[in-house]
């Protein structure tokens, strides 16, 4: 695969020119929109994030090709002003677009359709040969994307799916000197791994994980705060790089903020995720239902309170979990849990607040 890729991007006679890329990718769009339902459901099944949710998603993978379009529409390049020196007195100059060459995209199962279009959509945009590795528990969707562009025209060896066997084989492809542009979304662990063994010249973009923190004034709209944490943080029960996982409220209302915050999660639908209804649902491994309960067990018996949840339920799930006041060395305030928790810390400074959420070494989003 990487060989053919390579080899494509080798000929300069056989990049695609400019308008036909447009044309694909409008194409794409069109059948994206066509299946969308279909897409979503998928979606849905493979990697357990409600169906509802999962047409968002579909919606926004659509909008994401869009995008590529417009850029590449109007970003070709730009004219440099001269004539600043006697050396460049009337003379004109101007910078060229053109690709860099193999893309390897490694993706994740949260958003298994839209991760993978903000990654491989692109590379078609840019003109680059695009390998797409998605996560071994969420391939159908990829595939599916890959088909799809295949339908709209893109020449297969331009977009390739690869679902190696053994992560060696992945690591193997992406430090190869012929990938010219990784980009990865995943576990800062493997993704800072991989950047280190890069070939010389290899650029990369890596996307990690994060524990969104969030802030809470006691003159603030508590009714839309709630709505938005509760959102927020029991989105795709919590498998998301910028879940609400800490809540910093005002110590004059905290304890009524997270007791209302229980309330709303106590009431959230749980379950097959295909169900229309369903509002969360499972984690994507059984090991991870284990591991989340682990790190709420290990905050209670440190003196958290547990204001709901806290227990794993049936089909891979877990119940949205309502932490008060965990201890700040424990793993769910120092660790990203991906999971469907929520703790809120009580604050008397708001200062010392904010320098609790910026001591982890995560920086990705705050409210």
């Amino acid at each position: 695969a990487l060989a053919t890729a390579a080899a494509l991007h080798a000929d300069k006679s056989a990049w695609l020119p400019l308008h036909e890329r447009v044309e694909i990718l409008e194409r794409l769009a069109q059948l994206m929109r066509e299946r969308k339902a279909e897409l979503a459901l998928q979606a849905a099944r493979e990697g357990g994030k409600p169906l509802a949710d999962s047409l968002v998603e579909t919606e926004r993978a659509i909008d994401g090709v869009k995008i590529c379009i417009e850029v590449i529409r109007h970003d070709h390049g730009s004219v440099i002003a001269m004539g600043t020196t006697a050396a460049s007195a009337g003379r004109r100059a101007f910078t060229q677009r053109q690709p860099i060459g193999v893309v390897v995209a490694v993706s994740a199962f949260n958003h298994p359709l839209n991760l993978i279009v903000h990654q491989v959509a692109t590379a078609v945009a840019a003109g680059c040969p695009v390998l797409v590795k998605p996560a071994k528990t969420t391939p159908l969707s990829a595939l599916a994307l890959v088909q799809m562009l295949h339908q709209a025209g893109l020449p297969k060896g331009w977009c390739q799916f690869v679902l190696p066997a053994e992560n060696s084989l992945t690591e193997r492809m992406v430090t190869d000197p012929r990938t010219a542009f990784l980009t990865f979304i995943g576990s800062e662990k493997v993704g800072w791994m991989l950047r280190s063994k890069l070939a010389p010249g290899t650029r990369c973009a890596l996307e990690h994980g994060g524990v969104a923190p969030l802030f809470v004034a006691a003159d603030g709209n508590l009714e839309a705060a709630l709505a938005a944490v509760n959102k927020g943080g029991f989105y795709h029960a919590g498998q998301v790089c910028v879940s609400v996982q800490r809540v910093y409220a005002d110590q004059r209302i905290a304890r009524h903020f997270a007791e209302q915050l229980a309330v709303r999660a106590k009431a959230l639908r749980v379950g097959d995720p295909a169900n229309e209804a369903t509002e969360v649902g499972p984690l994507i491994r059984p090991q991870e239902v284990e591991r989340v309960h682990e790190w709420v067990c290990e905050a209670v018996d440190k003196g958290a309170q547990l204001l709901c949840g806290g227990e794993p339920l049936p089909q891979q799930c877990y119940a949205p979990t309502v932490l008060y006041d965990p201890d700040p060395t424990v793993r769910v305030s120092t660790q990203e849990i991906f999971g469907p928790v929520v703790c809120v810390y009580p604050y008397a400074d708001i200062a010392q607040a904010i320098a609790a959420a910026n001591s982890l070494e995560f920086a990705f989003q705050a409210a």
